[in-house]
């Protein structure tokens, strides 16, 4: 074992604090990280204040992490000492199912080991800690290669907000002669907005926020529709291929499944602490549309989302943060006052 500084949770109602906790030594197939930098997720904060079922304290959050390699185990073969690289939303799987032998390790038919607050099959009875730490050890499949050329504090959110979004945007075939739509115009849809303008396809941003328009142009949207307009949105009556809802408030769906084509699909990213209301059954038989979900994506995918983004000069709108404003942070991202994504600088520990 070895002792990591750490920002951590104790309990819901309690700040996130400075404290110390255990890794794992490494493993013949594991690699060993120093993080440098850790993007700030919604997820971490509902896992913080107890929001979804299953927390179990402490938690040390942060699944949106970039970092050095300073050891690898014996048997480990794609990384060296002294390599920038990557850990996203998980670190294991079972390696031996039908998604895992897929390369999908997302869906593991016996449960993905999340990055964070889940029971760490390395170390029976006790929870994987996550990126709000000073370093971590990860089975080498679950790291995946970062390039030296990018400003590694904005790939950070590639991690989750990246995968998130540029996962469906390719499994549902988003390319040129597509038009797409980008629900919300946060952590999550602005990453949306950047792979669908990169992807090729006619890509429409709606937002309730009139104030959101010229920045949904500045990142690539070929349109931007205020949502609230009912003018505006008929406008674009069954026009759409596919459309990806990156909202995580319950809100009525219907209105996105009007605009859907036949065998349209809207894709549901977000997810809020309270169900959507049933859709109308209408609009999905008389037009033959899916509503339909995504998770992540798996660990090549995730790789190829990595390269594609340095390739085309796409990284996360960030604003950076030492660790110690970790709570004002969350405060501010309840209150959509961040543009898009904060990351910490894990030197900041430190201090």
């Amino acid at each position: 074992m070895s002792q990591s500084l750490a920002y951590i949770a104790q309990a819901a109602t309690t700040p996130l604090a400075r404290g110390s906790i255990e890794r794992r030594e490494s493993g013949a197939m594991d690699v060993q990280i120093d993080i440098l930098f850790c993007g700030v997720c919604h997820s971490d904060l509902h896992t913080v204040r107890g929001e979804w079922p299953g927390v179990v304290y402490p938690v040390v959050p942060g699944h949106e992490i970039v970092g050095r390699v300073t050891k690898v185990g014996k048997d480990v073969t794609r990384f060296k000492v002294g390599e920038t690289v990557a850990v996203g939303c998980m670190v294991d799987s079972c390696k031996s199912c039908a998604s895992c032998n897929g390369g999908m390790e997302q869906y593991c038919e016996k449960g993905m080991t999340l990055t964070y607050n889940s029971p760490d099959i390395h170390q029976p009875g006790k929870m994987t800690y996550g990126g709000y730490s000073k370093h971590i050890v990860v089975n080498e499949r679950f790291v995946a290669r970062v390039s030296e050329k990018a400003n590694l504090a904005a790939v950070a959110p590639l991690l989750c907000a990246g995968i998130t979004t540029y996962s469906p945007l390719k499994h549902w075939g988003v390319t040129k002669g597509k038009k797409v739509g980008i629900v919300g115009l946060g952590g999550l849809g602005h990453m949306g907005v950047k792979y669908s303008h990169a992807f090729g396809a006619h890509t429409v941003l709606f937002t309730t926020s009139p104030s959101k328009i010229e920045d949904g142009k500045r990142l690539g949207a070929d349109e931007v529709v205020v949502s609230k307009n009912e003018n505006e949105m008929k406008k674009h009556a069954k026009s759409f291929d596919f459309i990806l809802n990156t909202v995580a408030v319950s809100h009525n769906l219907d209105a996105f499944t009007d605009l859907l084509k036949v065998d349209g699909t809207l894709c549901l990213v977000g997810a809020p602490s309270s169900p959507h209301p049933s859709p109308s059954v209408w609009n999905l038989i008389m037009k033959r549309v899916s509503i339909a979900g995504s998770a992540i994506g798996g660990m090549p995918e995730t790789q190829e989302m990595l390269d594609f983004s340095a390739k085309h000069n796409i990284v996360s709108d960030i604003e950076i943060i030492p660790i110690q404003k970790i709570e004002e942070a969350y405060g501010r991202m309840l209150k959509s006052d961040v543009k898009y994504r904060f990351v910490i600088d894990m030197e900041s520990l430190k201090a």
